[in-house]
């Protein structure tokens, strides 16, 4: 089984950083997308950023510019830098991935959409204030 623990999250005001991160343990495969996704409350859950093991990011248009997701291989773990952040942002965050048992190295545009990942995280609360 796999298992997603998502870290870094916290209270910072309107123009400040955060680094989330995501350790991902069990069996993990030979290649992955991983993603990060966020629900604020009353909100629908929705994609932030994806990533493969071979390094090709996509973005949401909300992440765009401000946030940079960034994968570490060798130590089976995810990372979202998040900059200028704004009170919109705050929402809880959350690792999600699917797994292949081969190596993989294409697109993981689709892993934006939450229907399509096969493990999540516990999620990390992330709060901005004005």
């Amino acid at each position: 089984q796999v298992q997603l623990v998502e870290s870094g999250g916290g209270s910072v005001q309107s123009g400040g950083s955060l680094r989330l991160s995501c350790a991902a343990s069990g069996n993990t495969g030979a290649a992955a997308c991983m993603s990060w996704f966020r629900q604020a409350p009353g909100k629908e859950r929705e994609a932030v950023a994806t990533i493969g093991t071979g390094g090709h990011a996509d973005y949401s248009d909300s992440a765009k510019g401000r946030f940079t997701i960034s994968i570490d291989n060798a130590k089976n773990s995810l990372y979202l830098e998040m900059n200028s952040l704004q009170p919109e942002d705050t929402a809880m965050y959350y690792c999600a991935a699917r797994f292949f048992s081969v190596a993989y190295r294409g697109s993981c545009y689709a892993y934006l959409d939450k229907a399509n990942v096969d493990y999540w995280g516990q999620g990390t609360q992330v709060t901005v204030s004005s």
